[in-house]
């Protein structure tokens, strides 16, 4: 049973992180977006990216900057943000439901004692 703050630790290859740093690097492609899909951190993409520029990790000209690529990972950035549009839109619908059948519930209740 592992310790309570003890993290496992994964050794990635070179051209893992060379091939990490390209695809952040396309154009219209967030970090977080790459580092989510790889299930990495983004401080430890951006660490790369760091080492890369340093020339610590040597890559190649990458060979996923295939334009389909990058067009499927700018729709899937725009697909997420618009999801987390509509997410805030729909609990916005929802308070002012809420909102409004309490009013509702109030005015009625107090009518109700009036008419007593």
């Amino acid at each position: 049973m592992a310790k309570p703050g003890l993290r496992k630790v994964f050794k990635y290859s070179e051209e893992f992180k060379a091939t990490a740093v390209a695809l952040s690097q396309l154009e219209g492609v967030a970090v977080q977006d790459v580092a989510a899909e790889l299930d990495i951190h983004p401080f430890m993409l951006s660490l790369w990216r760091k080492q890369v520029r340093e020339g610590r990790i040597v890559a190649s000209k990458p060979k996923v900057t295939d334009e389909k690529l990058s067009a499927e990972l700018r729709e899937l950035r725009k697909v997420k943000k618009d999801y987390e549009r509509l997410k805030e839109e729909h609990d916005i619908l929802k308070k002012a439901i809420r909102f409004t059948s309490e009013r509702r519930r109030k005015s009625s209740s107090s009518s109700k004692r009036i008419g007593k």
